[in-house]
């Protein structure tokens, strides 16, 4: 068997492998492969960043301009300078936008409902407000009054009252075109939320002349017109309907002196 000459095997392996390896050579490869690895991911996630930057400055731009717009809102610069009333016709807007003025110089965005609230109690016959900021001065107040469907007689004189029995006002003699409301058990009692309901339903012809409403019950709603027409109305029920056939029959029949529409099918004449 031929044995192999160590010094000769040496002198056949390549250069590279033939020459030692020391431990500065191992970290300088380990080094440069760190060094390949981090410039791949670097090339790879270079996207990524890209998009995180993209995303996150235009995120900054958005809160940037809700912060400059809240904090334009809550400047003077958009302070109430003008109170406007709409929908006021028996009040005079004049007078609600001055009890209102507290308002005047405050930012529209810390206008305080609550002492506009207060200041609107002051008008009994506001019966529901909206208010509106119309930048950059303006204050919309939007009103609903309350409708009067007659006055009740008392030892304090005649107070003008509505639907729901709140007193509007109260003055020493009967309000013109006002009908006289004759209820028992007072503005609480059934009584009065059945006349209340019959003339809310009345054709405004109709309702311009009466001159007086009565009733013990809810059930036994009378009225009164001008001219002397007694109309027995019954219940609030069906007071469409009993609009309708009192309109119909007062139109048929003008020398009548009693109509009954209780029953609004059958119209009964007197």
């Amino acid at each position: 068997m031929a044995e192999s000459n160590p010094s000769e095997t040496a002198q056949d392996l390549p250069e590279e492998l033939a020459t030692p390896t020391t431990s500065r050579d191992v970290w300088r490869a380990a080094r440069a492969r760190r060094k390949a690895l981090r410039a791949e991911i670097r090339r790879f996630t270079q996207r990524s960043r890209r998009r995180r930057i993209i995303w996150f400055t235009g995120i900054g731009a958005v809160l940037v301009l809700i912060g400059g717009s809240v904090a334009a809102a809550y400047s003077p610069l958009f302070a109430v300078e003008k109170i406007t009333v709409v929908g006021a016709s028996t009040l005079d807007p004049a007078t609600v936008e001055a009890a209102l003025s507290a308002q005047i110089g405050t930012p529209l965005a810390l206008v305080d409902t609550s002492e506009v609230k207060a200041a609107l109690l002051a008008f009994p016959l506001i019966e529901t407000y909206a208010l509106e900021a119309k930048p950059p001065h303006d204050l919309t107040v939007s009103i609903v009054e309350r409708t009067p469907v007659g006055v009740i007689e008392s030892d304090a004189g005649y107070t003008l009252v509505d639907a729901a029995g709140v007193a509007l006002a109260t003055t020493s003699d009967q309000p013109a075109g006002q009908p006289l409301i004759e209820v028992e058990g007072g503005v609480d009692s059934t009584a009065f939320e059945s006349i209340g309901l019959v003339m809310r339903s009345l054709p405004a012809d109709v309702r311009a002349v009466v001159t007086s409403a009565r009733a013990s019950t809810a059930d036994d709603v009378t009225l009164t017109l001008a001219s002397g027409l007694t109309v027995v109305w019954g219940s609030a029920e069906e007071s469409r309907d009993k609009a309708v056939a009192l309109s119909r029959t007062m139109a048929a029949r003008p020398d009548a002196s009693t109509i009954d529409v209780s029953s609004p099918e059958l119209a009964v004449v007197g």
